[in-house]
């Protein structure tokens, strides 16, 4: 099974639950996708299929890319990645995934590229308190000092300074699905999603989520036998 779809970023909305609760989403055309290439264990040393989303022309793609879709039959695509698999997916070359992949109340992590905000200060980068703004204060938004004088004589690594923000791959986790369209192939994820309307995002099952619910399961599932255990044990008190 293929654990994932790419798909595109259309915007965001807000549904009414049956109690009238409102609810933000973010709508994503998920799909369809077609099947560029399969890896399995036993030829390339992991499981994994690549999936392309959107036609485009020849000559937007690179010449590997071209020689390679007219050698095994495929139409050139714009957005192309490769998602891993636990297992062998199953799928072959060619296959069309849709949001069929996808059911209401599934939980998933969707990968975006963030919004780029350009060259900015420490106050709106990393949110920084910043100065006071009156008696005679003159480092309102400044960083103030970043080293130290003799000892170790320099800035460490990683200090948070001005730079440029956004623009970056960010992944966010444990979307619940809340509606899934196949006629216009789209689904509706609650909460937001990285990017601006109309980028591309990579769709996949929650990998935290569904580790939360296996423990909890193997939870469940030893819970009967410490009772069952702990009924063949003699009671404690009076031994008359």
């Amino acid at each position: 099974m293929v654990p994932g779809i790419l798909g595109k970023k259309i915007g965001m909305t807000q549904i009414f639950t049956d109690d009238g609760i409102k609810v933000p989403v973010t709508v994503i055309e998920a799909g369809p996708c077609q099947v560029q290439a399969v890896k399995t264990t036993e030829k390339d040393g992991y499981n994994s299929v690549q999936l392309g989303y959107q036609d485009t022309r020849e000559s937007r793609v690179n010449k590997p890319q071209r020689v390679y879709a007219k050698a095994k039959g495929l139409s050139p695509k714009k957005f192309v990645r490769e998602i891993r698999c636990e297992e062998d997916p199953g799928v072959e070359v060619g296959a069309e995934i849709t949001n069929k992949v996808i059911q209401v109340g599934d939980f998933l992590d969707i990968v975006g590229t963030s919004k780029g905000k350009g060259f900015q200060g420490g106050v709106r980068r990393h949110g920084w308190r910043g100065g006071v703004d009156t008696h005679g204060s003159m480092s309102h938004r400044a960083p103030g000092s970043i080293g130290q004088s003799s000892y170790p004589s320099r800035v460490f690594k990683g200090l948070r300074m001005a730079g440029h923000m956004g623009n970056a791959q960010v992944t966010v986790q444990n979307l619940e699905v809340v509606v899934v369209n196949q006629e216009d192939n789209t689904i509706a994820v609650k909460g937001a999603v990285p990017g601006a309307n109309g980028t591309f995002v990579i769709i996949r099952y929650a990998k935290k989520k569904a580790l939360a619910e296996r423990v909890s399961q193997e939870e469940e599932a030893q819970a009967p036998q410490a009772d069952a255990g702990s009924e063949d044990k003699p009671k404690e008190g009076n031994k008359e």
